[in-house]
């Protein structure tokens, strides 16, 4: 298996709602990879890039284009921001319910320079969590233990440490992937309701790209981190179908397990998946779901 569980996973974004003194270090994760700083937050991935370009119109329209940011899309200083700053919104409909939403800050920081900062959601824009973190990217806040290696040997899932091992790596933010193990991504949410949007998000979102078809769903009891709560389990089908996607796992049906849980006084989103021809226990999950969650008997 390769990295293209990331075709069905990288969507990992919900609706963000306020949150007033929020104690957001033990929420959020990041990781660099040198040239871009990766984050995650209450179901949001948002992601920052420092330039050389200095913040002018030459130095920034070299960026626009690296962006893709055309001339007709609307460019707007956010008087909400101490420092010289554009903003562009872009609106993205994904299903008839849902639309994704990227938002850019071309930002001055303080070297003169400029950092592009890029959040990615669902729903419609909250502009006081993208202003709250693009402070807190710029005046360097966000602490430097909340950072994840590049290389995994254990992992912090929402608070408790997990040793995986060599062979499991990193697809996106707060996504890891074990081959012939299995799959899973998660947020940590401050509320339940955030935490249900993202994992309902993901579902909606998965169901709806071709290449496959739904041909079991049901919630099913379960023991998430301890708790005991209910999940959605849901098989895809793709038998016959050529598909980028099973075609290079090798599988035929993918079932993947939808949870929304509170852990450890915060809220987890956690969507974990495998393969029907990945490893499977007796207990019937890949053995990295069942380093989070056992089905309940």
């Amino acid at each position: 298996m390769k990295n293209i569980f990331y075709i069905l996973f990288f969507l990992n974004f919900s609706v963000v709602f306020s949150q007033n003194g929020d104690d957001f270090v033990k929420r959020i994760k990041a990781i660099n990879n040198k040239t871009i700083i990766f984050y995650n937050v209450d179901g949001v991935d948002f992601s920052s890039q420092t330039f050389s370009n200095d913040f002018s119109e030459k130095g920034l329209k070299k960026l626009y284009k690296k962006y893709d940011i055309k001339e007709t899309d609307i460019k707007i200083k956010d008087e909400n921001l101490s420092f010289n700053n554009f903003y562009v919104a872009k609106s993205v409909n994904i299903t008839d319910n849902i639309n994704q939403v990227n938002s850019y800050y071309f930002v001055e920081n303080k070297n003169k320079t400029v950092t592009i900062i890029w959040f990615g959601y669902f729903d419609k824009v909250n502009k006081e969590f993208e202003r709250k973190y693009v402070n807190r990217i710029i005046n360097n806040e966000i602490p430097k233990d909340v950072f994840e290696a590049t290389t995994i040997g254990s992992i912090d899932f929402a608070g408790r440490k997990i040793e995986l091992g060599s062979n499991c790596y990193w697809t996106n933010i707060n996504t890891v992937q074990c081959p012939y193990y299995g799959e899973m991504n998660w947020s940590v949410h401050q509320t339940y309701e955030s935490a249900k949007n993202s994992v309902d998000n993901q579902f909606n979102v998965t169901k709806s790209k071709k290449g496959g078809k739904v041909i079991s769903e049901e919630e099913v009891d379960v023991i998430f981190e301890g708790t005991e709560t209910k999940s959605k389990k849901v098989i895809y089908d793709f038998t016959g179908v050529k598909s980028l996607l099973a075609g290079m796992s090798g599988g035929k049906t993918l079932t993947i397990y939808y949870v929304a849980c509170e852990v450890r006084g915060n809220y987890v989103s956690c969507c974990m998946s495998f393969w029907n021809n990945d490893t499977i226990t007796e207990n019937g999950l890949a053995p990295l779901l069942e380093e989070v969650m056992q089905l309940k008997k």
